[in-house]
């Protein structure tokens, strides 16, 4: 039984105000699903390096995004800050409001030494004249790539070894594994092992057990080796300094692997992440995991915290950092997420506890089928031969279901992958209900609105293709309510 945490300071380890400031580097993973990992159980994945930081830190096993979509997700992980309340950037590519603050900038004031390597995909808006933008985030900022290494990590050890010295560190080092391009298959050295095979790759239900696919699979954990052998590579040069002891790390992804029926999606295959900690000395009970209710929006507030740096009245999310002394409390009830604008027309929206999912759709006429670059997929030209079969299962049958239901309703406990949808089940009435009451006080409280005028779909449905007709933008989710300038979290 999960115990409740009451917010108050004095429950936060002493230790915590009088040690030396922490380092932070938050590991980035693009497009990859939270059982991609050997330490959430994967029989494919070679991920010996996260392992390791899950085995002597603390692993979160119900961790949630608040958008299955790159940049909407990153947006508002630097943030704390659910998407419709980062104004455009509700919907991928659109950049941040001018006004909000991105937390590394709060710690480079506070005296840290911040850099970005690899992925950034944050735009955000210049200040209207007469305004004055947040401080300046980064001390440095590159992408993370040369001529033998475009996956975003190529610059993370130099950095790690040549940063000033004698101040505390902030990295976002963000890799461009796994999105879809596969660049691992051709950039693969022998340091990184043996390449996967696709008879050793686990097919999930929703997808099309075949060569094709399974090759696609495979080329998919080859990018997920390749993150995790950096990472080790990282983590031997702060072992080599001397400082990985007092070096906050969180393992984490944007969003879900580039597949039909995960990417872009409010069920867990898309919107759930591996979350993995470590750091020796501010964890507590390390290897113990914890199935504490945890939302990405709380990883800013938590990093503040941990460097006594005071977090700003925008944020919206908890600190994780009693969960660092205790894995048993709860720091929040629910978790709630986002399906906007990526590629294709879409407004959805999800709460979770810890058992239960539902979710509402705003376009049920419209198919979930997953973003463009999915579509074009080996993977789901299998599924798209066997729907022209006649041939596909309830499950796989899923990724062009149109029209959709408006409410789906899912026993995560029982039902893993959400397959059967309970929405009217007289046995689980009263929790249906409850749910969809509180998501609706939910999107009230932060000015969440449903525009009359979504941006269209910008790419074929069947084919992926572009339909060359440039992002014709609608109106914003919460835009209408100035949701960029609400700050309040609603229930949690």
């Amino acid at each position: 039984m999960h115990r409740i945490f009451a917010v108050a300071i004095t429950l936060l380890p002493a230790a915590l105000f009088a040690a030396e400031k922490p380092n932070v580097i938050f590991f980035i993973a693009d497009d990859v699903s939270w059982n991609d990992y050997g330490c959430y159980g994967s029989q494919t994945a070679r991920t010996p390096n996260i392992d390791a930081l899950a085995a002597h830190g603390r692993r979160f096993d119900n961790a949630y995004l608040t958008a299955s979509s790159c940049s909407p997700s990153r947006c508002s992980i630097i943030t704390g800050r659910f998407p419709h309340n980062n104004g455009g950037a509700s919907e991928l590519h659109r950049p941040l409001s001018w006004h909000l603050v991105k937390f590394p900038s709060l710690l480079r004031t506070a005296g840290y030494y911040t850099a970005l390597s690899g992925k950034d995909h944050m735009p955000q808006d210049d200040p209207p004249k007469g305004n004055t933008a947040p401080e300046k985030t980064w001390d440095h900022k590159d992408s993370g790539k040369n001529k033998d290494n475009s996956g975003g990590h190529a610059n993370w050890v130099k950095l790690t070894r040549d940063r000033p010295k004698g101040k505390p560190f902030f990295f976002w080092f963000a890799a461009y594994d796994a999105h879809r391009g596969w660049d691992a298959d051709r950039q693969w050295h022998d340091a990184f092992g043996p390449k996967h095979k696709k008879n050793t790759v686990t097919v999930p239900p929703f997808l099309v057990d075949d060569d094709a696919t399974r090759d696609d699979l495979a080329s998919y954990h080859n990018e997920v080796t390749r993150f995790d052998y950096f990472i080790g590579l990282t983590i031997a040069e702060l072992k080599d300094q001397g400082v990985l002891d007092n070096t906050l790390i969180f393992v984490l992804a944007d969003n879900g692997r580039p597949f039909p029926r995960a990417k872009t999606r409010l069920h867990d295959s898309g919107m759930k992440t591996a979350l993995v900690a470590h750091w020796p000395t501010g964890i507590k009970s390390a290897g113990q995991p914890t199935r504490s209710l945890t939302s990405v929006i709380d990883l800013a507030p938590t990093v503040l915290a941990a460097a006594g740096v005071p977090a700003p009245k925008t944020m919206q999310g908890v600190s994780l950092l009693p969960l660092f002394d205790d894995p048993e409390v709860t720091v929040r009830r629910y978790a709630f997420s986002e399906h906007n604008w990526h590629d294709y027309e879409a407004y959805g929206r999800s709460i979770r506890d810890n058992r239960f999912l539902y979710l509402i759709n705003r376009r049920p006429h419209l198919p979930w089928q997953g973003p463009a670059d999915s579509v074009r997929s080996a993977s789901h030209s299998s599924l798209r031969t066997k729907k022209e079969q006649g041939t596909l299962t309830t499950a796989q049958q899923d990724v062009f279901l149109a029209p959709r239901p408006a409410a789906e309703f899912y026993d995560v406990r029982n039902d893993p992958e959400q397959l059967h949808n309970l929405a009217g089940s007289a046995q689980y009435t009263e929790v249906e209900k409850k749910l969809a009451a509180i998501l609706k006080q939910w999107k009230q409280e932060t000015g969440d609105t449903v525009p009359q005028k979504l941006t269209p779909d910008t790419f074929d449905r069947i084919n992926g293709e572009s339909l060359r007709i440039g992002t014709p933008r609608g109106i914003a989710p919460g835009e209408a309510k100035s949701a960029d300038r609400i700050n309040y979290p609603g229930p949690r």
